[in-house]
């Protein structure tokens, strides 16, 4: 299996349980690893046969500032679920880093990894938001 790997998808957003943290945003750095079949894309040399990864970094950051999720668990698993939005993304994986949120932690991060048809589809494009705000 191939792999396409996004790095460094910054994303400012709200996140954060303490009252403080709903009030401003913070800085996340998004990583995906996307498993999927790339030959057809090498192949034709076309964006059409493979996923374009400008539109799926958009697309994270967009559902992680709307999101306004309490916990980078969540935020993750939001992220997963736009990977896999795409039908030829086998498995995804996502590491999301919430940085210098705690005095003398650079960042504190959570990685995720579903396969097609697990429990990340369910909230993909928009549905279940509801639950970070």
């Amino acid at each position: 299996m191939d792999s396409l790997r996004l790095n460094g998808i910054e994303v400012l957003c709200i996140i954060g349980d303490l009252p403080e943290e709903r009030l401003r945003e913070q800085r996340l750095l998004v990583d995906a690893t996307l498993e999927l079949d790339l030959s057809a894309a090498a192949a034709s040399d076309s964006l059409a046969d493979t996923v374009d990864y400008a539109a799926l970094s958009r697309r994270i950051r967009e559902t992680l500032r709307s999101a306004k999720c309490r916990l980078v668990e969540r935020a993750a698993k939001l992220a997963v679920g736009e990977c896999l939005a795409d039908a030829r993304v086998v498995r995804a994986t996502v590491s999301v880093r919430k940085c210098g949120s705690v005095p003398g932690l650079s960042s504190a991060e959570v990685a995720v990894s579903r396969m097609r048809g697990e429990a990340a589809e369910a909230i993909v494009n928009g549905q279940d938001k509801e639950m970070c705000r």
